[in-house]
C-alpha cells in the first residue's frame, strides 16, 4: 500500500510517498512561504516524479496540528479533500509527535515544541522505548517558564526539537539547566516521511467529521466567544 504524507502545519513544507519497507520519494523545505499555493504543486511533481498515480495511493495522513492555524487548516483540507475523491482511508498524526521521533535514539526524554507567541509555546513530553513513541505528558499550549518548571520533577536529560527552539532556549535552559538537551539544526525540521510511518498502521478517520487539532482557540474567535459570554451575562 502506497501512502501520502502531508504536513503543512508549520513553515516547514512536507510531503512523502512510502510504500511498506521503502520511503519512496520525500520532499521537504523550510521557508516563509505561502503554503497554499504551493502544497498541490508539491504532491503533483512528487508523485509524477515516484511514477504513481493517486488512484494507486492507499491512505492519506496528515499533520493535524498544534501549529500556525493556516497552515494546519491547508494541509487537512486538502488531505480530507483528496481522501473522500479517492475514496480512501484519512489519518490524522500530531504534528508534535511526528517531531519528537528525531530524538527516537535519545536516552531520556523528547520535547517537541512549536513558538506560540508572547512566551508561549505548544508542546508535548514523549519518550521512546520498545520501538514505539509513548506520550508522557499531552499536547499542551502552556508558558515556556512553566513547562520548564514542570520538567524539574523528571530525572533524565529532555531533549528540546523543533526550529523554534532558539525562541525559548534561554528560558529552558536557566530552569533545567544540564538538563536540558538541544537539538541540531539538521534534526529540526520534521520528517514527512516518518509522518507516513506513524500513521501507515492506524486506523482511518471519519472524513466528515475529521477537524484539526488547534489546541487553543483562534484569538479573534476566542474574543467572540468572551463578548459573547459578557452578552450573557448582562442580559
Amino acid at each position: 500500500m502506497k501512502v501520502l504524507a502531508i504536513d503543512t502545519s508549520n513553515e516547514v513544507l512536507g510531503i512523502a510517498l512510502l510504500e511498506e519497507g521503502k520511503v519512496i520519494g520525500e520532499y521537504i523545505t523550510n521557508l516563509k512561504k505561502n503554503h497554499s499555493i504551493r502544497v498541490m504543486p508539491a504532491i503533483q511533481q512528487l508523485l509524477h516524479e515516484c511514477d504513481t498515480v493517486p488512484s494507486d495511493l492507499g491512505k492519506i495522513v496528515v499533520a493535524k496540528g498544534p501549529g500556525s492555524y493556516t497552515g494546519v487548516r491547508i494541509g487537512v483540507t486538502i488531505a480530507k479533500s483528496m481522501a473522500w475523491s479517492l475514496q480512501i482511508p484519512l489519518v490524522g498524526v500530531s504534528s508534535l509527535a511526528l517531531m519528537a521521533l528525531v530524538g527516537r535514539y535519545f536516552d531520556g526524554y523528547l520535547s517537541p515544541l512549536f513558538d506560540a507567541r508572547r512566551g508561549q509555546l505548544y508542546t508535548g513530553l514523549y519518550r521512546y522505548q520498545n520501538e514505539k513513541l509513548e506520550t508522557v505528558k499531552n499536547d499542551t499550549n502552556i508558558l515556556a517558564v512553566d513547562w520548564a518548571e514542570s520538567l524539574k520533577e523528571y530525572k533524565k536529560k529532555i531533549l528540546f526539537i523543533g526550529n523554534d527552539t532558539s525562541i525559548h532556549k534561554a528560558t529552558l535552559q536557566e530552569i533545567l539547566g544540564e538538563q536540558a538537551v538541544f537539538a541540531k539544526i539538521t534534526e529540526n525540521n520534521p520528517r514527512p516521511s516518518e509522518l507516513a510511518l506513524l500513521g501507515m498502521d492506524l486506523p482511518g478517520e471519519d472524513i466528515h467529521s475529521f477537524v484539526p487539532n488547534y489546541i487553543r482557540l483562534v484569538e479573534a474567535e476566542a474574543k467572540w466567544l468572551e463578548a459573547r459570554k459578557n452578552d450573557n451575562v448582562r442580559n
